[in-house]
């Protein structure tokens, strides 16, 4: 190849509210946001393929990945929908230390979460343990703990 593939840089996820995604994910994960940056005009319209695009965005970091957060403000776009069979429907998924403690601790924060921590007990994955839940524009995150 022309050129080396060096990692991923960031996983974007629109949003209804960015600054409410912020708050949510800053206090469910301890993360602290970046700043909140604003994009507009032909090019980024072009490039995002949005005619009349208008929108703010802002990341956060985890370890060597960044979740970026994009509010469209213009046009305004429909809720989420997806189920996690439909195609195109994509998650997040961290890595925990200690599944049972973020499971806990996320419940206490008010996180939603399908079900308590599923165990696998077959195969190449046996001993991982995973568990998801949604976040406030219901974009399905996972938390999950590998083999100890």
């Amino acid at each position: 190849m022309a050129f080396v593939l060096e990692g991923v840089h960031h996983v974007g996820i629109t949003v209804r509210d960015i600054q409410r995604s912020r708050e949510w994910y800053s206090r469910m994960f301890d993360l602290e946001s970046g700043p909140i940056n604003h994009g507009i005009g032909e090019d980024l319209a072009r490039s995002v393929q949005v005619p009349d695009a208008a929108l703010s965005f802002s990341m956060i970091t985890i370890g060597s990945t960044r979740i970026e957060f994009l509010e469209y403000h213009e046009p305004i776009g429909t809720d989420f929908d997806r189920r996690n069979c439909d195609v195109g429907a994509a998650h997040v998924c961290f890595e925990v230390s200690d599944i049972d403690a973020a499971y806990a601790d996320l419940n206490k924060k008010g996180a939603v979460f399908s079900g308590p921590p599923v165990s696998i007990d077959e195969g190449a994955l046996a001993g991982s343990r995973w568990a998801y839940l949604r976040d406030p524009d219901g974009i399905q995150l996972e938390i999950w703990q590998s083999p100890r």
